[in-house]
């Protein structure tokens, strides 16, 4: 019944008198923090990592150091504007494999406290065990990060992992800091509602022309109001977030790609449309595999910044590079804008 979906909120669950916390574990500028582990020399100055660490050349901010941040540098940033922004930053290049290493060792001492542990991505994991004082284990889990691979960590800790996924901003950097239902609305009452996790631009501005623009006030939207606009599955949910209510539960099965992708930027804008279809057909090429693919999604980004996206599913799943490429370039047929284009990227969705 959609009147009890948004307003059951039990809290964290328990085994006798032991409560099963979930606490969300994030590196600090993990990226950049690695780097620094490299590079003690540049300690307390703005780093920047992103491209090939040339700033003259087009790339986007990988991440930035705290320093870089206090000048408006941020991920996603092209590095032509972070240069501006902050011309005396350190720009380096980015290292997958030396982020991969690093993240293998912080997996791996989160998976040794016995406790169920759900990687995220490089940097961020939740983690969910049996304790009367999630505090104490929140600590316990910065000190063994910190003894095995020198970088900091937050962590946040929730009765799900809605509430440990938004505490962790609360206690940025190197803190630990809880959000229960009980401290929900006095925290997040008041904030817009892309502020909650799963809640982006374009829902949130959906979420404005109705009227809401507050947590609290989405909290109290009839669901039958939001069902009628979002659907009759979203909608219930978008009212379930804004109470705090989330029932994923943390799962220790290892973590499989749904997709997997590519992308290019062009040191100087394509112009030719017949270019671009080349570049996208590449990328396909290069995305061919041992997994069957359903979907393929093409990325544009066009002169200046602005990106724009179109998909394509195989009518059959399959692997190879001329299946891929042909529905890649089906993909694409589906742009109208002809304008420069100074990135593209290519994505496959795996079958289930």
């Amino acid at each position: 019944m959609l009147s009890d979906l948004a307003h059951a909120g039990p809290g964290a669950s328990t085994i006798g008198d032991v409560t099963a916390w979930v606490l969300h574990v994030d590196l600090d500028q993990f990226v950049a923090a690695v780097e620094l582990l490299r590079r003690p020399e540049l300690a307390g100055l703005p780093v920047v990592v992103g491209g090939d660490g040339d700033p003259t050349k087009r790339g986007v901010v990988s991440t930035a150091s705290y320093k870089a941040r206090e000048f408006g540098v941020h991920s996603g940033m092209p590095l032509r504007t972070a240069k501006k922004r902050c011309p005396e930053a350190i720009f380096l290049p980015a290292d997958a494999e030396a982020y991969d290493a690093a993240s293998t060792v912080v997996m791996a001492t989160l998976k040794e406290t016995g406790a169920n542990v759900e990687v995220m991505g490089w940097d961020e994991a939740f983690v969910q065990g049996l304790t009367e004082h999630p505090e104490h284990e929140a600590r316990d889990i910065q000190h063994r990060v910190l003894h095995n691979t020198r970088l900091h960590c937050t962590v946040g800790i929730g009765e799900n992992k809605l509430q440990a996924k938004l505490a962790t901003g609360y206690g940025k950097p190197a803190g630990v800091f809880r959000i229960t239902h009980a401290t929900w609305f006095g925290l997040l009452g008041g904030q817009p509602t892309d502020a909650l996790w799963g809640i982006g631009s374009k829902t949130s501005k959906k979420l404005s022309a109705m009227g809401i623009t507050t947590v609290e006030q989405l909290a109290h939207t009839d669901l039958h109001e939001l069902a009628a606009q979002f659907g009759p599955s979203t909608g219930p949910w978008l009212a379930q977030l804004a109470n705090g209510v989330s029932d994923a539960t943390v799962s220790s099965e290892p973590w499989v790609a749904r997709s997997r992708s590519k992308e290019t930027t062009f040191q100087e804008d394509l112009t030719q449309w017949p270019e671009v279809e080349e570049a996208v057909a590449n990328l396909a090429r290069q995305l061919a595999g041992d997994r069957l693919v359903s979907k393929v999604v093409v990325k544009v980004r066009y002169k200046p910044f602005f990106t724009s996206t179109h998909g394509a599913s195989l009518k059959t799943p399959a692997n190879d590079e001329q299946s891929l490429v042909d529905t890649a370039l089906k993909a694409l047929a589906r742009f109208s804008d002809r304008r420069p284009v100074r990135l593209v990227g290519v994505q496959t969705v795996f079958a289930s």
